[in-house]
């Protein structure tokens, strides 16, 4: 077989494939067999009926045609493999020779065109200069840590007041639809500016006092009538305030195992300026991304791209018409620029690890995996289970790749802070409690180099 690849553009590309019939035939004879299987001839037994009766019964013609169709993905894999193509949507296929069904001998020829991942040139990306903000905690950071923990070792007790942001409401909910009762339920615990209910709450509770109720308009979000828009009724049946324990010697004993609130503050600050370290981090990497994007030009294709929207949408909707309220041109223009952004980042960061030979461990991948289960609330086990038998494992190997790629720019880069100070992110790029060899400065670590969110809408694998 003998194949040859033509750049129509950057990102489409048309294969032109020759068969000769030496290499077609034993795929000839294997249609002959199916056919016989398929057909009675009185004298023969099932699927003994030679080939010639079967050509009088059926036509040779149907047989080269069942034998094209059963080998053309067999020849179009070996045809990507021969050219070094990487398609990134289903190929378009038009045959435009085959041999005489009447011959002996004679070719297949066809064509292919599809999309196919862009190949892109890299800069020179060490040293790449970002800037981000200074990593000293300030009292501020430490007396924040300080409430939280004293937050969860708070007691709520009832006020007689109007409620205010932070506090613990009791509330009953109605909600109708053109006049029609549509959902309730009473009894609820909310926190005030929490936000973790409907559009509006809120507002609508904040000044209230027990006893109270307010009217506020707005959209569902869930049941069967998400996404259409409801007058709900929130009645206040109690308002209480958390009350923190003392920040003293006897509560530093309590929450922790510091004997006095001085060595709790002492350690709280420690954890502050870890945090801040992690943030330089996460703020240098997400630059050093955005760096790569401007330096490096990445044609995207629209086929592929509308595809991907598409998909996204018919996810989201689900089927339903209440998704369609958020199919606006607002919206879709929003999953475009993320999905084309998701798009660059991979084709870049793929350009990167294939520079750098960068592989992916098996422990690499276990960690991986075991993290992503996490997120997702699942055993590691039957998560892996899952991505093996859905065949996503490829995919979370190229992700830890990509990963470790963005790990190496970064832990090249110069990073300063906002203060004029080098920043040192070596304990960033790599796994905790590994060395730095001399010839690797980057590492696998979770937080190094996530290439898209998981809350991006458009967070697709391409």
């Amino acid at each position: 077989m003998k194949s040859a690849a033509e750049n129509l553009s950057p990102t489409r590309v048309k294969l032109n494939v020759e068969v000769p019939f030496d290499e077609l035939k034993p795929n000839i004879d294997a249609a002959y067999k199916a056919v016989a299987e398929q057909i009675q001839v009185p004298g023969f037994r099932k699927g003994k009926v030679p080939a010639r009766l079967i050509d009088q019964r059926v036509g040779r013609g149907y047989v080269l045609e069942t034998a094209i169709n059963e080998g053309l993905n067999d020849w179009y894999q070996q045809a990507v493999a021969e050219t070094g193509i990487r398609p990134l949507a289903r190929p378009e296929v038009e045959i435009t020779e085959v041999p005489d069904p009447s011959a002996t001998d004679g070719e297949l020829k066809f064509t292919v065109e599809v999309d196919v991942r862009p190949e892109v040139e890299l800069p020179d990306y060490a040293g790449i200069k970002v800037d981000v903000a200074a990593a000293e905690p300030s009292d501020e950071d430490v007396e924040t840590a300080l409430d939280e923990l004293r937050g969860r070792f708070g007691t709520l007790k009832p006020v007689d007041r109007p409620a205010q942001a932070k506090d613990f409401l009791t509330i009953d909910i109605t909600a109708s639809v053109e006049g029609e009762e549509v959902d309730s339920a009473s009894g609820l615990s909310y926190e005030v500016g929490s936000g973790t209910m409907l559009e509006g709450l809120d507002e609508a509770v904040t000044g209230l006092s027990a006893g109270e109720e307010s009217v506020f308009e707005t959209k569902l979000a869930g049941g069967e009538h998400a996404g259409e828009d409801a007058s709900v009724k929130v009645t206040v049946t109690a308002v209480k305030e958390r009350e923190l324990p003392e920040a003293d010697d006897d509560f530093a004993q309590l929450a922790s195992e510091f004997d006095t609130i001085a060595e709790l503050r002492e350690d709280l600050t420690k954890q502050a300026a870890q945090s801040k370290v992690v943030g330089q981090g996460v703020e240098a990497r997400d630059k050093v991304l955005d760096k790569l994007v401007e330096l490096i030009e990445v044609p995207v294709p629209e086929a592929v791209l509308a595809e991907q929207i598409e998909s996204h949408f018919n996810q989201a909707n689900g089927g339903h018409a209440a998704g369609e309220d958020h199919d606006t041109e607002e919206h879709r223009a929003e999953v475009k620029a993320n999905t084309e952004r998701a798009f660059k980042n991979e084709v870049i960061l793929d350009a990167i690890a294939d520079k750098e030979e960068i592989g992916v461990s098996q422990s690499e991948l276990i960690e991986y995996l075991v993290t992503t289960a996490s997120q997702y609330g699942m055993d590691p086990n039957q998560f892996a289970q899952i991505m093996d038998q859905s065949g996503q494992v490829p995919m979370m190997v190229g992700e830890v790749r990509r990963r470790k790629a963005l790990a190496v720019v970064l832990g090249q880069a110069e990073v300063t802070d906002s203060e004029g100070n080098a920043v040192d992110l070596s304990e960033f790029v790599r796994p905790a409690g590994e060395e730095p060899a001399a010839e690797e400065t980057a590492g696998s670590a979770e937080d190094a180099a996530e290439v898209v969110p998981s809350d991006d809408p458009a967070a697709a694998k391409f």
